[in-house]
């Protein structure tokens, strides 16, 4: 790559031209190869002036040419070359009868520059001649002005192109050898402002240090202005970027850089970082339930440029996320980069990984492995991926490849193994006493989003954890593990990567006993699965009550085990409360009736009469509920006929018992002392 080359050829052509034609006045058809042999003899490049030239004598001496074209002679294909619209140069008189023009303005209009892009490094690009000092004659230029000007990078065998267009300029040359320029430009598509100001040495020539300042803002790309201090010097084909220090935002950072510009450049960074932002696109609110992007995602930009690079921080700030410290480093060779960190810090943790991304074919391949330790996930979740249900000290291992050219492809060829585990922490904007008491009345959509993830909202947990096999872009475990002070919830399901889709069937156990994580029993469990179902946003989530009641014998064995924690010995209060509500309730041995004479009220019941009721209202209403949720029209009476039937006396016909009443007074009795039964299940 020569575009430096050609930089400073194109400005030794004008002069040169602007000299012949003061000399020999307006050229005609014969003196157009007059000109184009002098300045290939000056510069080393090829002119040709296809358009007309003028001059101007009033109010100054003005030369314009017209479609130039400038091109290495040795580059038979023409890839390589700048193109003009047109020049002008404006100049006193006096400076020209002197023999030394001054020329106070050169003007250069839609200047292009086609630069090819190479895909491998060519093995002799660093031992070709270098070009001979270019003699401008002793002219002087005060301004330059570069309007609507373009670089175009492209390889035509790849259909690749890319362009910074739009570069409006202003060099100020002083006469203490100072030089301002600014202006503006289109990279891509990011506006980018630059301000550059440097110090040109006394005699021209190789590896002598040009000091320079700069200043780039690029808000789309960058947070704040990017401004620093170097020293540049050339040598051969390296630019050499020394003594690199700056300020990015409100972070100060130093270092060193290279570029080597004699084939595919060959870029070298090291820079360490005070502190370092990185903004990322944030979804829009109410986004978090869209599909992923079709939208294509290019990194075929990787092929054409080499790269090693090590970035350091004390602290980086990766859009909402916070790490510190940060140690990266990056190869990019042959469009497959390599980048890897260890021992990075994180949130109270460490995360050690590498990410391995292969842009040589038409689909784009990446691998990763990374491995979490002791990192607080709320923070790190809510700044990475906007998820802030999940609270607590995360551990993963993490295996991933996956092919694509959008996000929804690489989605849905996600491949590998997935292990995560919180610990101590807690699901936010989940009550699960909450849940499960609605559980029986009606099926939940959603996380409880109208209710704030406040401690009130959130159900504690000591582990939550889960391994995934991953394929095509299905997540599937078997071993889903929640526990809690006083909950224990097991399950597997399938996540669907691509689809933002997910199945699971938990089974919700109880601890029935305030021992705490050293109790010596087994939790029990509610005996109705729990499903949870539809989109990642707003799953359906809702008993499994055809299961039960598939079973009734099986689910009132398992509601009368949960009994014999929280009403007496062998379960007898809770046999004694089901009995009374038709559930198949029987005496415990030696207890007679439902209440005994002599037997104080309650005495069977551990935690008191009202929360028994309470309790048998939940289980009253969950099974009337399930068996109308769970049954299609017609079919309600055949899943109903196998619970007992409630053991009462015919009703006189006369005066017949009005249910509606009976139900209402069901619901409304269920209120209160259901909150107090699960606050005391559920310690809120």
């Amino acid at each position: 790559m020569r575009a430096l080359r050609f930089v400073g050829a194109a400005l030794a052509v004008v002069i040169v031209v602007i000299a012949i034609l003061l000399v020999i006045g307006i050229p005609s058809g014969f003196l157009t190869s007059t000109i184009a042999s002098r300045v290939e003899s000056a510069t080393g490049y090829r002119l040709s002036v296809d358009g007309t030239t003028k001059i101007s004598l009033w109010p100054t001496l003005k030369v314009t040419l017209n479609d130039l074209t400038l091109q290495d002679p040795k580059d038979r294909n023409g890839l390589t070359r700048l193109t003009v619209d047109s020049v002008q140069a404006d100049m006193s008189l006096s400076s020209v009868w002197s023999g030394r023009p001054e020329i106070s303005e050169l003007v250069v209009t839609h200047p292009v520059l086609y630069q090819p892009l190479l895909r491998e490094r060519l093995p002799n690009a660093g031992t070709a001649a270098r070009p001979r000092t270019i003699d401008t004659g002793g002219a002087i230029i005060d301004q330059i002005k570069i309007i609507d000007g373009e670089v175009a990078f492209a390889r035509v065998r790849d259909r690749i192109e890319g362009r910074i267009s739009a570069i409006n300029a202003d060099a100020v040359v002083g006469r203490d050898r100072k030089v301002n320029i600014a202006g503006t430009a289109r990279v891509g598509e990011h506006p980018t402002k630059f301000d550059i100001k440097a110090t040109t040495p006394a005699a021209p020539g190789e590896r002598q240090a040009i000091p320079v300042d700069f200043a780039i803002d690029m808000p789309s790309v960058l947070k704040s202005q990017l401004a620093g201090h170097a020293e540049m010097r050339m040598n051969g084909d390296v630019v050499m970027i020394n003594g690199v220090n700056g300020r990015l935002g409100d972070g100060t950072f130093n270092g060193w850089a290279s570029v080597d510009i004699a084939s595919k450049p060959l870029v070298k960074v090291d820079l360490d970082f005070q502190r370092l932002a990185i903004p990322l696109a944030k979804s829009p609110q109410g986004t978090s339930g869209q599909p992923w992007s079709n939208a294509p995602i290019d990194v075929s930009g990787l092929n054409y440029v080499d790269a090693q690079v090590r970035i350091s921080a004390n602290e980086a700030v990766i859009g909402d996320a916070r790490i510190a410290p940060l140690a990266l480093e990056a190869k990019l060779a042959g469009g497959v980069l390599k980048a890897g960190t260890a021992n990075l810090g994180a949130y109270g943790g460490q995360i050690s990984g590498e990410v391995i991304l292969d842009a040589t074919t038409g689909a784009p391949s990446f691998a990763m492995h990374s491995d979490l330790v002791g990192v607080r996930a709320l923070p790190l979740l809510q700044g990475l991926a906007e998820f802030d249900r999940i609270d607590g000290k995360l551990q993963a291992k993490l295996a991933l490849r996956s092919a694509g050219t959008s996000q929804r492809a690489l989605m849905a060829n996600m491949q590998g193994t997935a292990f995560v585990n919180f610990q101590d922490g807690a699901i936010r904007g989940i009550n699960v006493a909450q849940m499960i008491r609605s559980l029986t009345t009606s099926t939940l959509s959603g996380w409880q989003e109208n209710q704030n993830p406040s401690p009130e909202q959130s159900t504690d947990l000591s582990q939550l954890s889960a391994s995934f096999r991953i394929d095509k872009g299905q997540a599937v475990t078997t071993d889903l593990n929640l526990i809690g002070p006083l909950v224990r919830v097991t399950g597997a399901g399938t996540i669907a990567l691509d689809t933002k889709m997910m199945g699971f069937r938990v089974e919700p156990k109880l601890v029935m006993t305030t021992e705490g994580q050293g109790r010596t029993s087994d939790p029990v469990g509610f005996g109705i699965p729990v499903m949870i179902q539809g989109s990642w946003s707003q799953p359906r989530i809702y008993p499994d009550m055809a299961g039960m009641l598939d079973n009734p014998d099986a689910a009132y064995a398992k509601l009368r085990e949960m009994g014999k924690g929280l009403f007496g010995p062998d379960g007898a209060g809770l046999d004694n409360i089901l009995g009374n509500l038709g559930l198949g309730g029987t005496p415990a041995p030696g207890a007679g009736s439902a209440n005994p004479q002599g037997q104080q009220p309650g005495q069977n019941n551990l935690l008191g009469g009202p929360l028994g009721e309470a309790l048998g209202n939940l289980i009253q209403q969950g099974l009337s509920s399930g068996t109308g949720a769970g049954a299609s029209p017609g079919t309600g009476t055949g899943r109903s006929r196998s619970l007992p039937a409630p053991p009462s006396a015919p009703a006189p016909q006369a005066s017949p018992a009005p249910p509606a009443q009976d139900d209402a007074s069901m619901a409304q009795q269920d209120s209160q002392p259901m909150n107090d039964v699960l606050r005391q299940l559920f310690n809120r």
